[in-house]
C-alpha cells in the first residue's frame, strides 16, 4: 500500500517532539556540571558543593558519571533501535516508544538534580550515578524511534531538507529554553540582605555594595523549580508527535528481522555511513566540549554573571534562523557536503576566538555578541543538514540491501556521536580544573584549563571536517534517484 506524503503540517506536529527533548537534554548538557562541579564564583554566591571533588587518576566524580552515562546511551542506541526496527504493533514501530517513553524522561531529569544528602556526600555519587543511567535509558528510547521516522516522513530530497529544517529550529528553541534556567531561578532565589553578607564574609556594607557580592540562601532548590517547570512543557511538547501523528499514514511499518547486533555490524559496512561518522565524533567532541563550557566562558573568562548565557544564545539562535532560509535553498542547489565542510571549519575559527576571551581588549559583553554571531552560521548549517544526511545514506543502503533499517543507521549515529560525548565530558571536567583555583582576574594562569578546552574544540572541529570532505554525496544522491524510479516502475507493473 503507496504510504501518504506527510504535509508540512505533519512535519511541524512532528518537530514539537524535539522541541521537548532537546529541553530536557540542554539542561543536562548545559548545567549539570555547572550544578555540580560549580565555580569558586558560584561556591561564593551559596551553590554547596554536593560531590566529592577529589579526582582519580585525573578524573573528577561528575566527569565519569557522565561519561559513563554517555557510554551507556551509546550501547542502549542500537539496542532500543532493534527492538523498534523489529516491532509489531497496531501503532507503528515508532510510536509506541515514544508515548511510554516521554513522561519518566521529564520525571528522571529532574531527579537528577535532587541529592538525598545536603551536603558533600558518595551517596550523592550514587544517587546520581542512578539517575544518569534511566536518564540516558528514556532519552534512547524516546529520541531513536523518534529520529527513525525522519527519512519515512520526509520521503523526498526536498522533504528531508525541509524536515531538516523544522527540527534544527525546535532543537535550537529547546536549547534556548534551557539556556533559560538561571534566568528563571532567578525568580525564585532568595538573596541574604547586604548587612547580613557583610557579617558572613567579614566585610563592610559598604564594600558589599560596592563589590557586588551576593549570597543566596535557596540556590540549588531555585534551580530544581525551575527545571521541574521546564520538564513539565517537554513532556507535553513530547507527547505532541506521539498522539498526533498516525505513523501507519506515512512510514514503512513492516518489520526487519535482522538481530540487532547483526543489523549494527551491516550498518557500519556502509563506507559513506562510516565517513560521516567518523566525522560526526570529532564533531560532537568539539561542539560538547563548547556547550558544557559556554556558561563557565561566559562567567569565568568574560566576567559576565550566568544570566547572561541566555540573552548571548538567543542572539546566536535569532542569527542562526536568519540563515535557516538561505541554508535550505543552498542545500538544494549546491548539495549539503560542500556546507557542511565549510561549517567545521568555521566552528573551528569560533571556538579558537573563544579561547582567547578575557584576553583580548574587548569589552567582555561585546565579545560575547561576537562569539554568539560567528557561532550562529555554523550552528544552522549543522543543525540542519546532518539528519538530513543521514536519511540520504539510510534511505540508498534501502535500496541496496533490500531492508528499511532507519533506525539503526540512527542508533549507529548517536552511538558514535555519544561515545564522543563522553570522552568530551571526561576531558572538559578533567582539563577544566587546571588552575582553578586561581581567581585573581589579573593572574596570567587564570581560566587556563577553560581556554584549553576551546582550542581542542577548535582542532577536532577542523579535523572532522576534512574527514567528512570525503565523503561522496552524488554516489548516494544517484542511488536513491535510481531506487525511487525503480520502486515506481515496480509499483505501475503490479
Amino acid at each position: 500500500m503507496e504510504k501518504k506524503i506527510a504535509t508540512n503540517k505533519v512535519l511541524w506536529i512532528f518537530a514539537i517532539g524535539q522541541l521537548g527533548w532537546s529541553i530536557l537534554s540542554g539542561i543536562v548538557s548545559n548545567w549539570l556540571v555547572f550544578f555540580y562541579q560549580p565555580s569558586a564564583e558560584e561556591i561564593a554566591k551559596g551553590m554547596p558543593v554536593f560531590l566529592p571533588q577529589a579526582t582519580f587518576i585525573g578524573l573528577t566524580a561528575i566527569g565519569m558519571i557522565t561519561a559513563f552515562g554517555r557510554v551507556f546511551d551509546a550501547v542502549t542506541d542500537p539496542l532500543i533501535a532493534g527492538k523498534s526496527d523489529r516491532l509489531k504493533h497496531r501503532l507503528g514501530r515508532r510510536i509506541p516508544f515514544m508515548r511510554i517513553a516521554a513522561l519518566p524522561f521529564g520525571a528522571v531529569t529532574v531527579l537528577m538534580f535532587i541529592s538525598p544528602i545536603a551536603e558533600e556526600s558518595p551517596w550523592n555519587v550514587v544517587a546520581l550515578f542512578i539517575c544518569a543511567m534511566l536518564f540516558y535509558l528514556c532519552m534512547t528510547s524516546y529520541c531513536t524511534p523518534y529520529n527513525a521516522l525522519i527519512p519515512e516522513l520526509g520521503r523526498t530530497q526536498n522533504a528531508r531538507i525541509n524536515l531538516s529544517t523544522f527540527i534544527s529550529v525546535t532543537y535550537f528553541v529547546g536549547t534556548a529554553v534551557a539556556y533559560l534556567v538561571p534566568n528563571i531561578a532567578g525568580i525564585f532565589l532568595n538573596s541574604l540582605s547586604n548587612e547580613e553578607v557583610a557579617a558572613k564574609m567579614g566585610m563592610t556594607v559598604e564594600e558589599v555594595i560596592e563589590s557586588g557580592a551576593t549570597i543566596y540562601t535557596n540556590y540549588p532548590e531555585a534551580y530544581r523549580i525551575t527545571i521541574g517547570i521546564l520538564a513539565g512543557i517537554a513532556i507535553i511538547c513530547m507527547f505532541v508527535p506521539a498522539f498526533f501523528i498516525d505513523e501507519n499514514k506515512y512510514a514503512d511499518t513492516t518489520p526487519t528481522e535482522t538481530p540487532a547486533f547483526k543489523s549494527l555490524v551491516a550498518t557500519f559496512k556502509n563506507k559513506d555511513f562510516r565517513l560521516f561518522v567518523a566525522s560526526d565524533i570529532f564533531y560532537w567532541i568539539g561542539l560538547t566540549l563548547f556547550q558544557t563550557g559556554l556558561s563557565f566562558y561566559i562567567t569565568v573568562l568574560m566576567g559576565l554573571d550566568a544570566t547572561w548565557t541566555f540573552p548571548l544564545f538567543a542572539i546566536m539562535t535569532a542569527m542562526s534562523l536568519v540563515c535557516y532560509a538561505p541554508v535550505n535553498i543552498l542545500a538544494k542547489k549546491l548539495g549539503k557536503k560542500k556546507l557542511i565542510s565549510f561549517a567545521f571549519m568555521f566552528f573551528a575559527v569560533t571556538f579558537l576566538v573563544t579561547a582567547f576571551a578575557g584576553i583580548l581588549p574587548i569589552p567582555s559583553v561585546a565579545y560575547g555578541i561576537l562569539v554568539a554571531v560567528l557561532a550562529s552560521i555554523p550552528m544552522a548549517i549543522l543543525g540542519i543538514l546532518p539528519q538530513a544526511v543521514v536519511a540520504d545514506i539510510s534511505e540508498a543502503d534501502k535500496y541496496d540491501t533490500g531492508e528499511s533499517r532507519q533506525g539503526m543507521f540512527y542508533a549507529a549515529r548517536t552511538f558514535a556521536f555519544k561515545m564522543g560525548q563522553s570522552i568530551a565530558m571526561l576531558l572538559f571536567t578533567s582539563i577544566a580544573l587546571i588552575n582553578k583555583d586561581i581567581t585573581d582576574r589579573a593572574d596570567i594562569g587564570y581560566g587556563l584549563g577553560y581556554r584549553l578546552t576551546a582550542l581542542i574544540a577548535a582542532a577536532l572541529c577542523l579535523l572532522g571536517g576534512f574527514i567528512f570532505f570525503r565523503y561522496n554525496e552524488k554516489k548516494v544522491i544517484a542511488r536513491i534517484e535510481q531506487g525511487t524510479t525503480e520502486h515506481k516502475e515496480e509499483t505501475a507493473d503490479a
